[in-house]
């Protein structure tokens, strides 16, 4: 048995970050993550964009789960290891930005919020959904690629084996 002198020298956390890194750098990963900021920022600043800035409790909720999000979504970045926690919690706030006309206090239903709030709900949890989906996907791959690794086949199994191709 090999022993390190740290964890963070550990051979597996190691590959682990640089498979994340990978993922975090793909197209994919830096679109979602992108789209996932500017909504939040939306958002966040919705009430006085769309106008409904006088709806007090609906505002300072739009800016808070705004905000939320925006670091949850511009997080990925920094803590991709977390992504599949923070997918499921952006999509969360989704769900909750689609709902808090209605659930808020005050009568805050509007055309105006509805609208706003249904339109940028959908988005953020679309993309958390996206976000939840890479996430997912790599780690089966992942999962495979090291039960490969363990198991000492460097092919999927019923693939030709060496010198057969």
């Amino acid at each position: 048995m090999t022993t390190h002198p740290s964890i963070e020298q550990h051979p597996d956390l190691a590959e682990m970050r640089s498979r994340f890194e990978r993922v975090t750098s793909t197209p994919r990963g830096q679109a979602i993550e992108t789209l996932g900021l500017l909504t939040g920022l939306y958002l966040a600043a919705s009430p006085w964009i769309a106008g409904f800035s006088g709806f007090t409790a609906l505002a300072v909720c739009n800016l808070i789960t705004g905000v939320a999000y925006a670091l949850c979504m511009g997080g990925f970045g920094s803590a991709y290891e977390r992504t599949h926690a923070m997918a499921w919690s952006a999509c969360a706030i989704g769900a909750w930005t689609i709902v808090s006309p209605w659930v808020v206090a005050g009568n805050v239903d509007t055309t105006r919020t509805v609208v706003n709030n249904i339109i940028v709900g959908a988005v953020a949890l679309l993309l958390g959904l996206a976000m939840a989906a890479v996430s997912m996907s790599d780690r089966s791959m992942s999962d495979r690629s090291v039960s490969n690794r363990r198991s000492g086949r460097s092919r999927p199994r019923g693939g030709p084996g060496p010198g057969l191709e």
